[in-house]
């Protein structure tokens, strides 16, 4: 992992958290997820890549919207698609 964050994430001011607990996709398909992510630029949350439907990457891919945070109590950390950049906040 590089010293300094990528420039997506440096971007990221302050972090998105969930308004609810649950993958907006999912819920509309009546599907199940495995793990939660909140999108920094627009606040929505999607299950992550363990997760059958993998609704935040495709949302990232689909949108163009770089940077997720996890939505899962006790983790603080952001990552993003394009620069495959992990960091701590």
């Amino acid at each position: 992992m590089p010293d300094k964050p990528c420039v997506h994430i440096a971007a990221v001011t302050t972090v998105r958290h969930a308004k609810r607990r649950e993958c907006e996709e999912c819920v509309k398909i009546g599907a199940q997820w495995v793990h939660l992510r909140t999108c920094q630029e627009c606040g929505t949350t999607r299950c992550c890549d363990d997760s059958p439907n993998r609704h935040a990457s495709k949302h990232a891919r689909a949108s163009g919207h770089p940077v997720i945070a996890s939505a899962e109590p006790g983790e603080r950390w952001l990552y993003c698609y394009p620069d495959n950049a992990f960091a701590e906040y």
